[in-house]
């Protein structure tokens, strides 16, 4: 079993920023790829930020904003989150695609969720 565990989320006004972390343990043999999704009230859950095999991507509306930084020997990846704006209120999930050995196919594993709301 594998357990994504994160914190970081809070309140915070627009133009400030804040940092989410995400911790991967349990049966990991190897990670494919991390990322952060989000989804905020009556929306799909949309995907923040990935890594995987070294690159790095970011959906537009993050571009310039956030930073995505993995730790690979510790199986963390954290976002850091800067010029916060209202529209990036959002519960943030982590994602990690994770094999459980060197045999098996890789499955998806999600944290929990955390809550990230941006207002004056």
């Amino acid at each position: 079993q594998v357990v994504l565990v994160e914190s970081g989320g809070g309140l915070v006004q627009p133009g400030g920023s804040l940092r989410l972390s995400c911790a991967a343990s349990g049966s990991i043999f190897s990670i494919n790829a991390m990322a952060w999704y989000r989804q905020a009230p009556g929306k799909e859950r949309e995907l923040v930020a990935t890594t995987s095999g070294g690159n790095t991507n970011y959906v537009d509306s993050v571009k310039g904003r956030f930073t995505l930084s993995r730790d690979s020997a510790k199986n963390t990846v954290d976002l850091q989150m800067n010029s916060l704006k209202p529209e990036d209120t959002a519960v943030y999930y982590c994602y990690s695609s994770v094999r459980t050995g060197p045999r098996s196919v890789a499955f998806a594993y999600w944290g929990q969720g955390t809550q990230v709301t941006v207002s004056s």
